[in-house]
Order: C-alpha cells, then structure tokens, then sequence
C-alpha cells in the first residue's frame, strides 16, 4: 500500500470561502423572497448550510491542530471527523425538508420572477466555484474539508440547475420546473452526503479501515521466525490518515527484552510500508493461557 502525503490544511482559504457563501446566501434569501422562487429560497438555505459547514470545519481544523496533554492524550484528532458527521447529517435533513416544500409547491405553482433566478444563480455558480478551486487541494486527504468541499461543489451544480429552470420559466413560463428543480437538489443532496455519514461513522466506531485485510496482518507478523502466533489484532483510524494496530505477540522462546524490541522494531516497519500503520501496540506473550483467536 502506498504512503500517503498529508496535505497542511489552509484555513485562509476556508475563511475567504466562508465570507463568498455569506454574500450567497444573503443575495439569494432576499432574490427568492422578491421573486417567489423556492428553488432560488432552497439555494440559499444550501448555502447557509454550506456557511455553518465552512464555521465548523474552520473551527474543527484549527482544534484538531491542538497538541495533546495528560487529560487528552489523542489530542482532537477526532473533532474533524465529528465536524464531517455533523454537515453531512445537517445536509441530508436539510434535502429531505426541501423534497417536502417541492411536492407541496409543484401541486401548488405560482408565478416566478425569474429574472432574478436567472441573475443570483449565476452569481452563486461564479462565487461557489470560486470557493470550489480554494479548497480542493485540501479535500483529498482531509475528511472534515471533504465535506465542506461536497457542500461547495453541490451548490455549483445545484445553481446551475436553478439557472437552466429560470431560462425555462422565463421564456416558456413553466412554473412547475422550480419545484422539480428543487427536489433534484435535495435528491442529490441525499445521495452525495450518505457516503461521508457512512466512511466518518465507521472512523468513529473504530471499523477496520477499508483496504486494511487483518487475515494478511497476521500472516505478515507471523513470517518473523520468532513469533509462534498472534492474536487480539484490533486495527482503526484515529482521523482520517493515521492507521493504528495492537496485538498480543506469542513469541517460541522466552526471549530477552532487546529481541523483542528488534522484532517489534522490523515488524513496525512492514506494516507501515505494506498497510499505512502509523502506530503499533504490541503485548509481548510467551505461554500464556489466553485466547489465541485472531479476532476475540
């Protein structure tokens, strides 16, 4: 398995993007309100979400960064994976609230000023790329910056949605499109947001990390001539980079201290550079009656 490269988070970039979906979201509550379009009200109530999004994971960034002490010996690595949790559960309630107001208005359409649709989308696809292109560096290797980039680039899409539903009801007055559009939304809301609620909630409940196989773990550790067995493998993910591991090492012989340090030592090494584990604890055993299950 490859060594990652974690990128440094820029939390300048993260604050420029807070103040472009503020102007967002201000310009289009009140253009939704002038113009009586639900899809350009849903538009913003995305892009307020994506404000409270970019608030907590600015926050979540800066107190991951914090060093760890006696109280909190793992420090805040994890308060980035809540932050992802917490907007992807926040949008996925808000699209479910949008479905809701879209079939109530599409049975119920009313007459839309699309001009102002049309102008505020493309404000918002113009400002939201923006956004987009400042933290996209970051996402790849940061699950809190993931989900505060999925709100951006899901708004670009959504606004072009919106705009391409104003040139419709502008020039053949199909009212019932802004409904329709609005429920594409929150649909798709749904089906981007579910994934980063799955990957940050198995972090949280200590999954094995996918691609991590335990079966080949174990026959790795076992290949060093003086381990008869191992057994208690537990393997998770402190945030989204660090891969940990312990077990109980069953050694053939009672041997000294400095042996085993020269193992654990080599196997430390193989299974960085063979699964991406970044910290081992290992419990050294020489007959012991205990459970000698891979998994107990």
């Amino acid at each position: 398995m490859s060594e990652h490269h974690h990128h440094d988070v820029s939390g300048k970039n993260l604050f420029i993007t807070i103040v472009l979906n503020i102007i967002i979201t201000l310009s289009q509550i009140v253009g939704g309100i002038m113009s009586g379009s639900l899809a350009l009200l849903s538009d913003a109530m995305h892009n307020f979400s994506d404000v409270l999004a970019l608030f907590i994971a600015y926050f979540a960034n800066r107190l991951a960064a914090r060093p760890n002490n006696e109280s909190k010996t793992f420090g805040y690595k994890r308060a980035e994976i809540l932050a992802a949790l917490f907007n992807a559960s926040v949008l996925i309630g808000i699209a479910i609230f949008l479905v809701i107001e879209a079939f109530h208005k599409f049975y119920h359409p009313e007459p839309i000023n699309s001009v102002w649709v049309i102008g505020l989308g493309t404000l918002s696809i113009v400002l939201n790329a923006a956004s987009v292109l400042l933290v996209k560096d970051d996402a790849h290797d940061n699950m809190n910056i993931k989900a505060a980039y999925l709100h951006l680039l899901t708004d670009v899409m959504t606004s072009v949605a919106v705009v391409g539903g104003g040139v419709l009801m502008y020039y053949f007055g199909l009212f019932w499109i802004d409904p329709v559009v609005s429920a594409l939304i929150a649909l798709y809301l749904i089906w981007a947001s579910f994934g980063l609620v799955r990957e940050s909630s198995a972090i949280l409940m200590q999954f094995t990390p996918e691609g991590i196989d335990i079966e080949e773990i174990a026959k790795t550790i076992e290949e060093e001539s003086e381990i008869k067995n191992v057994h208690h493998i537990h393997v998770w993910k402190l945030d989204d980079n660090h891969i940990h591991l312990e077990a109980h090492l069953d050694f053939n012989e009672d041997v000294p201290l400095s042996v085993s340090n020269a193992v654990i030592e080599r196997l430390e090494k193989k299974l960085h550079d063979s699964f991406d584990i970044e910290h081992t604890t290992f419990q050294c055993e020489y007959e012991r009656d205990d459970n000698k299950n891979i998994i107990a």
